[in-house]
């Protein structure tokens, strides 16, 4: 994510003052920075575990993290708590629940929170779910990908197929809640194997299904040496499939890339599409904490041996910056669109303090265009808005 810098709209005078009447509800983001090898597509803040992973030390640096932004959330409750990475399930069960406890004693977290916890499906990660479960993680999610073994040497995955549904059966003993992460879209890759690949995952009867089509991210090694994709009208045909099997399926498409069955959506992410606030802890990790008068974002340092020097000498945080209040909008229509249900216009005042009268020409000509439908409870995108969401969102970003 860029670092945004609050600079007003050419030919628009900054905005006055912020004043926030409430806050929005809080969840909690944990990093942790390893993999045990970095996929060829990953942008995220991930390296490779070379040596063993300084797990005391980490979780130690997380819990000092967390305190020290502690008078930045008195007195606010955390709504959830997702563990990403990097690969979390590189940590033992004894280090997650360290950590679990530790945050519970040090933050308000609701007794139902929901707790995620990112997993690979390797086979030393896949059994130490248990011993998660047991920490008080009740949501794994499992970057399966594929199950194609062709596929899986072109990610760079370091699983078997073997091993991805053995993960997902024992996912299934411990945990009610699962996602499973699938990538369309892969290089070689036809519309009967994305299609095989989607079968797979539902004979398993996933509460939760992430489906997102493979991009090319500036910084990867993709990005470096592109692999030959599927031509454009191939991956739509696949999304379309996804898609059409999944509501046939009985999955709600809820998100751009995200599928749940009823009441199973994920609740840590929903927090983020409509714009709440999060607090980040790890290396690389990213916050955003509306006061009473801005909106504030933060960053961690990224390198897991520099964070944990800055840990220790009290300075976790990189960078610092406030939104502007003529970037509120912007930032969150490019989060609530997102959403095939859209949102409550009463929400967008609350998150920006702005009257949703600020951006009415914008939603006017989104409207005409066919690409957002509104009445007084919802505005939401259109099928055409949801298949061309840059393009509809790039027209509130002078708003």
């Amino acid at each position: 994510m860029a670092r945004i810098i609050p600079i007003a709209p050419a030919g628009k005078a900054a905005r006055g003052p912020l004043e926030f009447r409430s806050q929005p509800p809080l969840s909690l983001y944990i990093h942790i920075p390893w993999c045990v090898q970095k996929c060829p597509y990953c942008d995220f803040n991930s390296h490779e575990a070379r040596e063993e992973v300084p797990e005391a030390d980490y979780i130690a640096a997380l819990v000092a993290d967390l305190e020290s932004a502690l008078p930045l959330i008195w007195g606010r409750r955390v709504v959830s708590i997702f563990i990403g990475g990097g690969t979390p399930s590189l940590i033992s069960g004894e280090g997650i629940d360290t950590l679990l406890t530790a945050v519970r004693s040090r933050v308000q977290l609701l007794p139902d929170a929901e707790i995620t916890l990112e997993a690979n499906p390797g086979t030393a990660e896949a059994e130490r779910f248990a011993g998660y479960r047991a920490a008080g993680v009740n949501r794994l999610s499992l970057g399966i990908q594929s199950f194609n073994p062709r596929h899986l040497r072109a990610l760079g995955r370091i699983h078997d197929e073997r091993e991805a549904k053995q993960a997902i059966e024992l996912a299934a003993r411990h945990f009610d809640r699962f996602n499973l992460d699938l990538m369309y879209g892969l290089p070689g890759q036809s519309l009967a194997e994305a299609e095989s690949d989607l079968e797979t995952a539902l004979s398993f009867a996933p509460k939760h299904l992430s489906c997102y089509q493979l991009t090319l991210e500036p910084n990867t090694r993709f990005a470096a040496a592109p692999p030959v994709l599927p031509e454009a009208d191939t991956c739509a045909d696949m999304q379309e499939a996804i898609e059409a099997r999944l509501a046939a399926a009985g999955y709600l498409h809820y998100e751009t890339s995200a599928f749940a069955r009823p009441g199973y959506q994920c609740q840590h992410n929903l927090n983020y599409w409509l714009f709440g606030d999060y607090l980040g802890i790890g290396a690389g990790a990213h916050g955003k904490l509306t006061m009473h008068d801005r909106v504030l974002r933060q960053m961690r340092w990224k390198r897991p041996a520099q964070y944990l020097r800055q840990v220790a000498a009290g300075q976790p945080v990189h960078e610092e910056s406030t939104v502007g209040a003529d970037d509120l909008p912007f930032e969150f229509m490019m989060n609530a669109l997102r959403l095939t249900e859209g949102f409550d216009p009463a929400l967008f005042e609350a998150r920006t303090t702005l009257p949703l009268f600020a951006i009415e020409s914008e939603l006017r000509r989104a409207e005409q265009d066919g690409l957002i439908v509104r009445d007084g409870q919802r505005i939401a995108p259109t099928a055409h808005g949801q298949r061309f969401l840059n393009e509809l969102l790039r027209r509130f970003l002078k708003a």
